[in-house]
């Protein structure tokens, strides 16, 4: 579906080679502006300015003004987020990765905005139709807290799903999790902890999406546990690394509300 979404903002199809090819240019851009090439990544994220609005614009399913609109800063900022943490080796072109943390950064907005649209007053809610009808504020904002469920349930789903995808990439199913999960609440902490650390060093964090191992090695340099127990726990520390790391807003909050 984003390959089709793509193809259609491009207005032409691509052959194979052509796609492919495309797909192995960009990648070989971001690996020069990740290697710290910071005039490219200033040409880099200009270029794609158009691209990053029409994402936007989709998924706010209305005209974003790149001028005017804070959707699109947002969306700009996660562009440039997505560069500094795309890795050929994710098995996903850069554009479709950079979409997803753009949609997962829009969400995030759009959430704290929501909550703070829910301190408004009913009255605020109030218009009346074509016939001077008024409108019942109560079933308006009840019809808006359905919209939001129901989108965020999609989001949620779709969240999961591409979670579960890069867990598989370590070799670790979604379902396994509940059985990785330490039993005792000080062990969990702990873990946690040691998990959001990973989570927050870029170099340990390259490690393990290019090597696709926890860099145990490392993370003994930093953290008061021993070997063996990194070993015992690695599912569950890749991850707690990749969520806090990833574009995963509803699953951070899920493990920040519970811990």
């Amino acid at each position: 579906m984003l390959l089709v979404l793509f193809k259609r903002f491009l207005g032409k199809k691509e052959s194979r080679g052509q796609s492919e090819s495309h797909a192995s240019s960009l990648e070989v851009t971001i690996h020069q502006i990740q290697a710290g090439d910071l005039r490219l990544r200033n040409q880099f994220i200009s270029d794609y300015q158009p691209y990053v609005a029409k994402v936007t614009s989709r998924f706010c399913k209305r005209y974003i003004d790149p001028a005017r609109d804070d959707e699109f800063s947002i969306a700009l900022g996660a562009f440039n987020e997505a560069i500094n943490q795309y890795s050929s080796v994710m098995g996903r072109s850069f554009l479709g990765f950079a979409e997803t943390v753009m949609r997962r950064r829009l969400i995030d907005f759009l959430r704290k905005e929501q909550r703070f649209k829910g301190q408004i007053p009913y009255s605020s809610f109030d218009q009346e139709d074509d016939e001077d009808n008024l409108l019942n504020p109560i079933e308006v904002h009840q019809a808006i807290e359905a919209y939001e469920k129901q989108k965020g349930l999609e989001e949620r789903r779709s969240e999961i799903m591409d979670f579960s995808r890069c867990l598989s990439e370590f070799d670790i199913d979604f379902s396994e999790l509940t059985e990785a999960s330490p039993k005792h609440d000080d062990s969990r902490q702990m873990l946690f902890g040691i998990g959001r650390t990973l989570a927050q060093d870029a170099e340990l964090m390259r490690t393990l999406l290019t090597k696709r191992q926890l860099p145990i090695k490392e993370l003994l340099e930093q953290v008061q546990v021993s070997r063996k127990t990194l070993e015992r726990n690695r599912k569950y520390l890749i991850a707690i690394a990749l969520i806090f790391n990833g574009p995963y807003p509803y699953l951070r909050d899920y493990l920040q509300i519970r811990e």
